[in-house]
């Protein structure tokens, strides 16, 4: 598996001297020391701490995601205004999120189907060609051409009635802020992929993921923790719908429930 760049050095470097900041003047403000700055501007902290990235990712007003895996020496300084005016890339879309993609022999996007054996490994190949090319793909007649379509494999009862082990086809976003709730397949980083209802929350810049099973309570997630979303646009199920009750049927479940809690209510039972 090829390995995916990372420009956090290199990012914080260039920040740091676009703002004509030296790195005792930044570490100030950042408020950490000079030799853990320096060891960040270098490339000597393999692992960031999560505290160091969001405390940087607040103080240039931009994601995580953007220090980490946006090269912004090779932006203009437009663009970087904008990402600092709240437009960032990883929320509103832009030529700089590349999406990864496999093609069939007549050069023409396929259908990777990711099941439910392969999730684990999606999160940290989903953005490299390698990983996806190991990947069962298809393709199918009659889908605009306009769209990038990945299927995936659900799991558990959260989105009844699509039921578990169905697979649901969306379509690739690259405009996070939703105008409405709606069904996505989301890539987060600490979830992995999840099919939910999703409604964006631009106050808290966080997305709100709701199942259609109303016994999951709703949870929120940061948009930096959001690798990819796919809109639902079509699934396949090999389990057939049941037949809804009809107000007699149910009329007569009830007066069964009630006719059983009288007798036991007796001792008949």
């Amino acid at each position: 598996m090829g390995s995916q760049s990372f420009f956090w050095a290199a990012n914080l470097k260039f920040l740091r001297k676009r703002r004509k900041l030296s790195q005792d003047m930044l570490a100030e403000n950042l408020g950490m020391t000079r030799a853990k700055l320096n060891a960040h501007e270098n490339g000597h902290s393999k692992s960031p701490a999560i505290e160091d990235l969001l405390l940087c990712a607040d103080y240039f007003r931009m994601s995580v995601d953007t220090l980490l895996r946006v090269d912004l020496s090779k932006l203009s300084e437009l663009k970087i205004r904008d990402l600092e005016a709240g437009n960032d890339v990883f929320l509103s879309g832009s030529k700089v999120r590349i999406l990864a993609t496999t093609v069939s022999s007549s050069n023409e996007d396929n259908i990777e189907l990711v099941p439910i054996k392969a999730k684990a490994g999606y999160l940290g190949g989903f953005g490299d060609p390698e990983y996806l090319s190991t990947l069962p793909v298809f393709n199918l007649p009659n889908l605009p051409k306009d769209k990038k379509y990945r299927m995936f494999q659900t799991e558990g009862d959260s989105m009844l009635p699509i039921a578990d082990g169905a697979y649901v086809i969306g379509s690739y976003l690259s405009e996070w802020r939703l105008a409405k709730e709606t069904p996505c397949v989301v890539v987060t980083a600490s979830e992995g992929i999840s099919f939910k209802m999703l409604s964006f929350q631009a106050e808290e810049r966080n997305f709100l993921l709701r199942s259609l099973n109303p016994v999951y309570t709703p949870y929120k997630v940061s948009a930096e923790e959001v690798r990819e979303i796919w809109k639902f646009e079509y699934y396949m199920s090999d389990d057939f719908p049941q037949e809804p009750l009809t107000l007699q049927q149910v009329g007569i479940e009830i007066s069964e429930i009630n006719r059983k809690l009288g007798l036991m209510q007796k001792g008949e039972l």
